[in-house]
């Protein structure tokens, strides 16, 4: 008995059943897809959960662990015992090579009517404290910067999990399909750990962070080579159709799919980048806010990215985050020469995120944008050799602002060295599921099924701080 041979030998993606189905059922896609702003989140199944207080993240990472108790945690008591051997006990650390005591280095000033207390190495970011939410009390399991860097950046210490960035889009998908919903604005440093601190892990790879790099242009391949867009645009035609048809013989496959979507939009990324990018716009005035015209170029660079950042959260760019510069003394991670390195850090960052704070303030956004400062974990309340601190991650401050957090609060407390945390202890976990509550999404229920089981970003961890929210 013969095969009547009428079947089809490879399932239809959903693309390619639009594309052969009747064009009035065809423009009823076209107009869902037209009315519909989340461009990137069609993978995901209920998100928003509930109404949210913010629309946008913009994650200024501080790289390499800044010192809490040289930063936004004063102790006095390390004044007190400064120099003489650290009256309790330590845990190992990275290097073992544990000095005495050492008080900070930096006198700290109340700001504002919250009365927050702001070292003078942040005298910027200081005249902006009733709009921070100080956390004293975070934690990291990993005492080391690529674990660390993972645990912080995707809820995991090992690599190849998808970082917060790829499930915020993933969850939310983007507002501008000119651009990419998750950029990260390269200061010059990569942190230890690479690339796979920003990617999308599992999940489909249309989600993983795009970086754009602090030259110009910045991103590679931006402006067209072809001699006319005519010829640019068959081409693209060309590669189109060889992508569907292998798309169609493989039945349907994601990195094929999420290539084929990152071919559409590095095409319409060639108008809105360089868009982006020019300035000429700006006033003198923002300019000086963002700290463009300062002596120390690294204000300039750090500060031309905190500008970008507030351009592109307008134009419905779900998260952005920033790198910091290099050239000031190992990122953050002043083993030695904590002096000479936090001070060139903080001149590098101070004034632009206080600008970039003010700014959006200004024009109506800060309520709808959550800004958060964070490095991976913070420094010894003693000495490693004579002048530096090693990493500490048993208590640390971060910050957060905006986007229905309170201003001018100070949550979770440290023991009086600064050293552990005492009081209201949080872990990574926590702060991505209070994020992630901002945004309208229960970080329960955000989930994507891999290997056997339905993960997420928070694992089987994490509470959301309503103590800090507004």
């Amino acid at each position: 008995m013969s095969h009547c041979h009428r079947y089809r030998p490879q399932p239809l993606s959903r693309r390619d059943l639009l594309k052969s189905a009747s064009c009035g059922f065809a423009a009823v896609a076209l107009q869902a897809l037209l009315g519909d702003n989340s461009f990137a989140a069609s993978d995901a199944s209920s998100a928003p959960h509930h109404a949210a207080k913010a629309k946008n993240v913009i994650f200024l990472y501080m790289d390499g662990g800044p010192s809490q108790v040289d930063t936004f945690d004063p102790k006095p008591a390390l004044a007190k015992y400064d120099g003489q051997p650290f009256p309790t006990k330590t845990e190992p650390t990275q290097f073992n090579n544990n000095g005495a005591t050492l008080a900070s280095l930096w006198k700290f000033k109340q700001y504002g009517e919250s009365g927050l207390p702001v070292s003078e190495l942040f005298p910027h970011i200081g005249s902006q404290a009733d709009k921070l939410a100080m956390i004293h009390s975070m934690t990291s399991e990993f005492p080391e910067h690529t674990s660390a860097n993972y645990f912080l950046h995707t809820g995991s210490g090992l690599q190849g999990r998808p970082s917060m960035g790829a499930w915020t889009t993933y969850g939310l998908g983007s507002e501008n399909q000119d651009l990419p919903g998750f950029v990260v604005l390269n200061g010059g440093l990569i942190p230890p750990g690479g690339i796979d601190n920003f990617n999308s892990g599992f999940l489909p790879a249309a989600y993983q962070g795009s970086i754009f790099n602090p030259g110009d242009p910045p991103v590679a391949n931006i402006r067209p080579a072809d001699r006319t867009a005519a010829l640019q645009k068959r081409k693209l035609g060309l590669i189109e159709r060889l992508d569907r048809a292998a798309q169609a013989n493989a039945g349907g496959d994601d990195q094929l799919e999420s290539a084929i979507k990152n071919y559409e939009l590095a095409y319409r990324m060639q108008t809105a980048v360089p868009e982006l990018m020019d300035i000429r716009d700006e006033t003198p005035a923002t300019l000086e806010m963002y700290g463009l015209n300062d002596k120390f170029n690294n204000t300039k660079v750090y500060g031309r990215q905190c500008l970008t950042a507030r351009r592109l959260i307008e134009r419905g760019v779900r998260f952005v985050e920033l790198t910091c510069p290099g050239g000031n003394g190992d990122r953050w991670d002043q083993h030695s020469n904590l002096k000479e390195g936090h001070e060139k850090n903080a001149q590098t960052v101070d004034k632009p995120i206080a600008g970039l704070l003010a700014d959006l303030q200004q024009r109506g956004l800060l309520d709808s944008t959550l800004v958060v400062f964070a490095g991976e974990f913070g420094r010894t309340p003693f000495a490693q050799g004579a002048n530096g601190r090693d990493h500490n991650p048993f208590a640390f401050t971060i910050w957060m602002a905006g986007g229905g957090v309170q201003g001018g609060v100070r949550y979770g407390q440290s023991d009086e060295f600064g050293y552990k945390t005492i009081e209201n202890r949080l872990m990574i976990h926590d702060l991505h599921a209070t994020m992630l509550h901002l945004l309208g999404v229960n970080h329960e229920q955000l989930t994507f099924r891999f290997s056997g089981r339905d993960m997420r970003l928070t694992d089987v961890h994490g509470e959301v701080v309503h103590d800090i929210l507004a």
